[in-house]
Formats: C-alpha cells, sequence, structure tokens
C-alpha cells in the first residue's frame, strides 16, 4: 500500500534502503530537510531486502531515479564474532539484490555505503582508497569485511558492463541519534554511552572498558555521514569519475581526528556527568589497532566534516536519553 512518502509529484523519486537504522534515518532527515525528492521508504515487514523476488517486485513498479544502499546488518566485535554466517550472508544478499534489481528496473544512479573495515588489519595509515585487498583483513570482522569488498566490485562491475552510475562511500566509525545501544552487539561509542550511564545511574565507582585502550579511532557524526553521502551521490558523473577509476570508485568518509579508545571513553564518560574512575580490561580483545581514513580524495572533491566528537557526543547523549531511557522510564512508571 502505498505510503505518504510515496506521493510527491515529479520529483525525483529516491528510495532509501535502510531508511529505519541510524545511517538511512539521517540520510532521510537531511532529504526531507531539502524538500527536492520523492522520498520512498519500506520497512523490513513491507520488504524483506533478502529476499530476491520481492525485491525485484518493488523495483519494478516504483520508478525509482536514485538508492541509497544503507541496509546493513552491522554489530560490534561481540556481534561479528557470534554471528559471522549472518553477516556475511545477509550483506552478501542485500547488495546483491538491491543493486540487480535496481539495474534490471532502469535506475541510473545508486550509492552504497560500506565501512572502514574494507582495509588490511595492517593498512598503511591513514588508509587510502588504493590500499583496498592488500593485505589480510581483521579477523574479528572478516565476513561483514568481505561483503561490503563484494558491494563495491558489484558496483563497479555493473558500471563496467551496463554503463551505469553505481558509487560507493566508505565511512569511518559513526556514531549518533538511532545508534544500536545493545549491551553486546553495539559498537564502541553507544556501548560506552551505554554503560558509563548505568554507572553513574547505579553511582559505580569503576567502569571497566575492552581491551588495553590503547587502539586508536577516528569517529564521524552521522548527519555529517548523511551530508557527505547527498555530497557524493549528486556530483556530476564527469566530476566523480575524473577522480575515481572504473576499478577503484569508492570514497573514503571521515572526521580526518583521531583518538585513543581510553581518550573515547573519557570524552563519554564527560558528556555523560561520570565522575568514577576507567579501567581497561585486558583480557578482551583490542581490534584493529589502527584506523584512521585517508580523506584526502573526498576533501579533494568539497567536501569536510563540520561535527567536532566533543559536541556530538554531548548531542548523542541527550538524544539517547529521549530515545532510550525516558521511554524505559514510562513503560516502569505504567506498569
Amino acid at each position: 500500500m502505498p505510503t505518504m512518502n510515496d506521493i510527491g509529484g515529479d520529483l525525483p523519486r529516491i528510495f532509501v534502503a535502510g531508511h529505519r537504522g541510524m545511517v538511512g534515518s539521517a540520510i532521510v532527515r537531511l532529504l526531507r530537510a531539502r524538500g527536492d525528492c520523492t522520498i520512498v521508504t519500506r520497512s523490513h515487514a513491507e520488504l524483506d531486502l533478502c529476499n530476491q523476488r520481492q525485491v525485484d517486485e518493488f523495483f519494478a513498479v516504483q520508478a525509482i531515479d536514485q538508492v541509497y544502499l544503507a541496509a546493513a546488518r552491522v554489530g560490534g566485535i561481540h556481534a561479528n564474532n557470534t554471528y559471522p554466517a549472518e553477516f556475511i550472508w545477509q550483506n552478501l544478499m542485500i547488495e546483491a539484490n538491491v543493486v540487480h534489481s535496481a539495474w534490471r528496473a532502469g535506475v541510473q544512479r545508486l550509492l552504497l555505503l560500506g565501512s572502514s573495515c574494507i582495509y588490511p588489519r595492517n593498512a598503511p595509515q591513514p588508509m587510502r582508497e588504493d590500499t583496498l585487498l592488500t593485505g589480510p583483513l581483521e579477523a574479528t570482522n572478516e565476513p561483514y569485511a568481505i561483503a561490503k569488498i563484494a558491494g563495491i566490485k558489484l558496483c563497479e562491475s555493473y558500471n563496467r558492463q551496463y554503463d551505469v552510475d553505481y558509487r560507493s562511500v566508505m565511512p569511518t566509525n559513526l556514531y549518533g541519534p538511532g545508534d544500536n545501544y545493545h549491551p553486546q552487539d553495539s559498537h564502541v561509542l553507544p556501548a560506552l554511552i551505554r554503560r558509563f550511564h548505568e554507572a553513574r545511574e547505579q553511582h559505580a565507582p569503576a567502569v571497566a572498558i575492552w581491551g588495553s585502550g590503547t587502539p586508536r579511532r577516528e569517529f564521524l557524526h552521522v548527519d555529517d555521514m548523511a551530508a557527505a553521502s547527498i555530497f557524493v551521490m549528486n556530483l556530476p558523473r564527469a566530476t566523480y569519475a575524473a577522480h575515481t577509476s572504473p576499478m577503484r570508485s569508492h570514497v573514503n568518509v571521515g572526521s580526518g581526528q583521531e583518538v585513543t579508545i581510553r581518550q573515547a571513553a573519557e570524552l563519554v564518560a564527560q558528556a555523560v556527568g561520570y565522575n568514577g574512575s576507567i579501567a581497561c580490561d585486558s583480557s578482551k580483545p583490542d581490534g584493529t589497532p589502527r584506523k584512521l581514513l585517508d580523506t584526502g580524495l573526498l576533501h579533494t572533491l568539497g567536501w569536510r566534516a563540520s561535527i567536532p566528537l566533543k559536541d556530538g557526543l554531548a548531542s548523542t547523549y541527550r538524544q539517547f536519553l529521549q530515545e532510550q531511557v525516558q521511554p524505559a522510564r514510562r513503560q516502569t512508571a505504567a506498569a
């Protein structure tokens, strides 16, 4: 049944796959603010992107002009280690179904969102686009990384064979509204926000963080990621082609700044208002020692991140209280 997002007259019709996820919802917010397109969305209950027949039928009738492929199975180290088969299968199926059905339906432009984990574990830092496939991947998220690499090559292959314009952007570690705060399956910043919030509420004297605290990470607010995605999607084809190549067409998206996990924990503690001590649990894995993207290509194309980490964490914690804490308190009060 058509939704309000399917109504928009003669405006370009843009399908945001994964619109309920952190990145997809940020893209939808920004597209709505621009007001220059018809946004088409479907929930998982309405459209299973792992089901080839459903995806094919969707594209056959929707007359889509552009696709943001933000749908993915995502998670932190624990989730990747626990569900490796699900991570590789679901992500491969989503990419293959959406790209192929979009092409069959005549969609000329698509943007696939990947991940910085596509690069080798020991890639030179900062990681440039041309370090892809030059060494072994980080073992803790290899299945997910393989699926995202396949997505890049899928887009490139359809471009080369069918002369469509399917692009890929590789974000660094993202955070912000709509993140997953699951105690085991979340990424580092939302996990830290939840842990420090609970420690503050329980007046815990100390919080333990995974690993040695020394690995370095780059973080990007999801609103910056949405802005970069829309920027890259709408670059003239000649401009994009002039700065990429047919078999190395992806673009890194990052903040250009990095902090240690320990420093990230300290910033989260400050945002949350937690005043206890921070300990490192060296029995837990560190993951990749360092992950900083080289964003020189994106800067050359004309885009830079604008949200500082300290400011982004403060606004993200306020959003966490609105999304996670206040609804739980209302449910408890109503029980």
